[in-house]
């Protein structure tokens, strides 16, 4: 966004009050941003295309959602890490996705905090999963847009490519 200034006193504090394994930040110019990877998003390899009002197609088309990005100057990466049995661990993948939407929402009260009113563009792994089943399928608004979030991928971001950037392992 704006005019924040982001340190690492800030993401220390963040890191604390969210509950996040780790945070980062990088200029949003630094970032990789590939219209190609929407193509993944249309494959449906997720599951999730056309299901909520944040995925493909109803995010908009990448060339809006890249540019979107693009107006911002700064990007704070949140990261949670989380312990799997082994690569079949679907339960522990699931637990692991309800706990990052915890500390998600966590940091983007904590950022607002310190911002005010500044604007934001939240991004998140994979889709939402906000509600059980998205007011999409009725063809109805979003329940809670305040806490509905794109995936980064939706918006042509490879989620291994921001870690490596932001310093973080992914």
């Amino acid at each position: 966004g704006g005019n924040m200034k982001v340190t690492k006193e800030f993401l220390e504090q963040l890191k604390g009050k969210c509950g996040a394994s780790n945070c980062a930040w990088i200029q949003v110019k630094d970032i990789v941003l590939d219209p190609g990877l929407r193509k993944n998003c249309e494959l449906n390899y997720c599951g999730e295309y056309g299901r909520t009002w944040v995925c493909p197609p109803h995010c908009g088309p990448i060339e809006e959602c890249i540019q979107k990005v693009g107006q911002y100057e700064q990007a704070v990466i949140i990261q949670t890490i989380s312990p799997l049995e082994d690569s079949y661990d679907f339960e522990g993948m699931e637990e692991a996705a309800v706990n990052f939407g915890k500390v998600l929402l966590n940091a983007v009260k904590v950022i607002r905090e310190t911002a005010g009113d500044q604007d934001m563009l939240v991004l998140s792994a994979g889709g939402c999963h906000r509600c059980p089943t998205c007011a999409v399928k009725d063809n109805a608004p979003c329940r809670h847009p305040e806490e509905a979030f794109s995936s980064l991928e939706s918006h042509g971001i490879f989620v291994s490519d921001l870690a490596a950037k932001a310093g973080l392992n992914y």
